[in-house]
């Protein structure tokens, strides 16, 4: 597995690239369809993100249920 293929680790606090970018945007320039859209996007990003979540979370309850829990 190349180290690219990995998982990262992050830090609490640490950057979370473009959402940070996002949550300190001013939004005073965009106009109501522009901003709908926005609202689109985002909301389907959720959605994947919950779902790449579900399937980590997932993998981590089979890797622990054969190799028991992490530690540490």
């Amino acid at each position: 597995m190349d180290d690219d293929d990995r998982p990262r680790r992050r830090l609490p606090g640490q950057d979370l690239g473009a959402a940070s970018l996002l949550a300190g945007e001013s939004l005073e320039s965009y106009s109501l369809d522009e901003l709908d859209a926005r609202v689109v996007l985002l909301e389907t990003e959720i959605a994947r993100v919950k779902a790449h979540r579900g399937q980590a979370s997932a993998h981590m309850r089979a890797a622990e249920a054969l190799f028991g829990p992490r530690r540490g």
